[in-house]
């Protein structure tokens, strides 16, 4: 498996330079000296994930003979019949599944919907192709600055590919209507952009007091490499990243990735060594791995009948290969391992399997951090558990769980910011016109612009239904998060701060002031659109 530095995988294609909105040759970011030390001694091996790409394998026979029957002939036939019309599915999320998932998911049902195309997803195409208005925080191509936060889109594909993806306007490179009025597809992060914005952000931030002259935005102190997934990327291109984001300030950097599941194998000696080597130059630097772990047959071992294999003292038994993977970065006491996933319609929205799930990683040190309910995608119908339906199932869930384990929580990803579903009644409340069939209760958890809006709250009636929050703007109550505001701000100016520039500027608006402007975005009416006279 070992290979020499720089050694290329031989099932992916990287070019970290290029994007799809240029050809031009982008100024080339050089490393330091420290980061030299890490950068040096990088070891990149082959990763062999026995990768299966897209239907034709499985429409044409071209597939293992193992794997032909994954997909039934009459799941093969409705599939082929839509090709080429607007309900293709691999238009909508290309399919992929490597060798590893395979074999999890041949004796689980759960699994099989995680990965396999269906018919179903493109039966309603209503979504949103830029969910919770991302690039309305994207300052820089790939990078979306979110209070205190940078995500990094650092790659546009996966090992494998959930059908469910929060991401599947980036993985099948779709074209999105920007803020300026033009089109075009993601392009990812380029390592001299981004570190060029951090390093000009926190330099208003430190000469003005603490915060930026304009946005009135903390340092920018934690990033998330993203995209995609971060792990199908070679330990050089992972060293590089964490070592030009250390030199440019960050104090956190966090990792989201499926890998644990789709190819635990990639946690080998060689990315180890390097997060060690990291550790060693970086020692001031935390590093926090965001895993997603759906369902606990991606963990566990189960019978041909389906049944999971418990030892002599009743615990269930881990894979192998990921509870070596798991092991091996748990184990090191510097690295967070945190997971969270949405719940998803014949996936994981069962109370059983979540217990399981999060009793499971407790005890091998993995916190559980949150559960999402589906977010507003491009064809979300097909996979979204109804809200109150997924809170019902967490809550169930975390009945079985002591103190420790039980720490995740629902959350929805509106524009407004991250908000928990932080409880459902089922008994009316007298004298509150709205709540005769009980209510649902909102908390704003993360703010993306700043932290003005957290723990501000919405109540609304009931509606079991409801898939998403325009599915209860009928039935508010209580709304000073200002969630059933739908009208978003047609730009959010996040400007760019220059290296070298005067600390001198516009004044920073007090917390007072932001709230004033706020309330007049809130109430002000939106302009109708004209209607012909004709």
């Amino acid at each position: 498996m070992d290979g020499p530095p720089g050694a290329r995988y031989r099932d992916l294609r990287i070019d970290m330079t290029r994007t799809d909105q240029t050809k031009t040759r982008r100024p080339k970011y050089e490393p330091t000296d420290r980061e030299r030390l890490v950068l040096d001694q990088v070891e990149n091996p082959r990763y062999d994930r026995q990768i299966v790409n897209g239907l034709d394998p499985f429409l044409d026979d071209g597939a293992p003979a193992d794997m032909e029957g994954f997909y039934t002939p009459e799941e093969l036939a409705e599939l082929r019949g839509l090709r080429g019309t607007d309900r293709d599915v691999e238009t909508r999320m290309p399919v992929k599944i490597t060798r590893h998932y395979f074999e999890m998911a041949r004796v689980s049902p759960a699994l099989q919907t995680l990965v396999k195309a269906s018919a179903d997803e493109t039966a309603n195409l209503e979504g949103d192709e830029d969910p919770a208005g991302q690039l309305d925080y994207s300052p820089v191509e790939g990078l979306l600055h979110k209070y205190e936060m940078a995500l990094l889109y650092v790659i546009s594909t996966c090992s494998a590919h959930c059908r469910f993806c929060y991401r599947e306007e980036l993985i099948a490179r779709k074209d999105i209507a920007r803020a300026d009025g033009t089109v075009k597809k993601k392009g990812l992060a380029q390592l001299k952009e981004v570190t060029d914005y951090i390093r000009a952000h926190n330099a208003a931030v430190e000469s003005n007091g603490g915060a930026h002259p304009e946005t009135g935005r903390p340092k920018l102190r934690e990033v998330l490499l993203s995209g995609g997934d971060p792990m199908v990327l070679p330990n050089s291109k992972l060293a590089g990243w964490f070592t030009a984001l250390a030199e440019a300030g960050a104090e956190v950097i966090r990792v989201g990735t499926k890998e644990l599941a789709f190819h635990p194998d990639r946690f080998d000696d060689a990315f180890m060594s390097m997060l060690d080597r990291f550790h060693e130059v970086y020692p001031d630097v935390a590093l926090r791995l965001m895993v997603h772990f759906n369902h606990p047959d991606e963990l566990l071992l189960k019978t041909s009948d389906g049944d999971y294999v418990k030892g002599s003292s009743g615990q269930y038994q881990w894979h192998p290969s990921v509870k070596r993977a798991v092991d091996a970065v748990t184990s090191r006491g510097w690295i967070c391992v945190e997971n969270q996933s949405p719940i998803i319609r014949g996936v994981n929205d069962d109370p059983d399997a979540l217990r399981i799930l999060q009793r499971t990683l407790k005890a091998a040190r993995i916190e559980n951090h949150y559960f999402f309910g589906g977010r507003n995608i491009v064809a979300y119908k097909a996979f979204n558990v109804p809200v109150e339906t997924a809170w019902r199932i967490l809550n169930e869930s975390q009945q079985g769980l002591s103190g420790v384990e039980a720490h995740a929580r629902l959350t929805l990803v509106h524009f407004k910011g991250k908000t928990e579903v932080a409880t459902v009644t089922d008994e009316p409340i007298p004298g509150l016109p709205g709540a005769e069939n009980g209510v649902v209760v909102f908390k704003v958890l993360r703010s993306p612009a700043d932290a003005g809006d957290r723990g501000k709250t919405a109540i609304v009636g009931r509606n079991p239904e409801a898939l998403w929050f325009d599915d209860y703007d009928d039935r508010v109550i209580v709304d000073e998060a200002g969630l059933f505001n739908f009208q978003r701000p047609q730009r959010v100016r996040i400007p760019v701060a220059r290296e070298g520039s005067s600390a001198a500027g516009p004044t920073r608006r007090t917390p007072a002031e932001r709230h004033r402007d706020e309330e007049i975005h809130k109430h002000r009416t939106p302009v109708q659109p004209r209607t012909s006279s004709n």
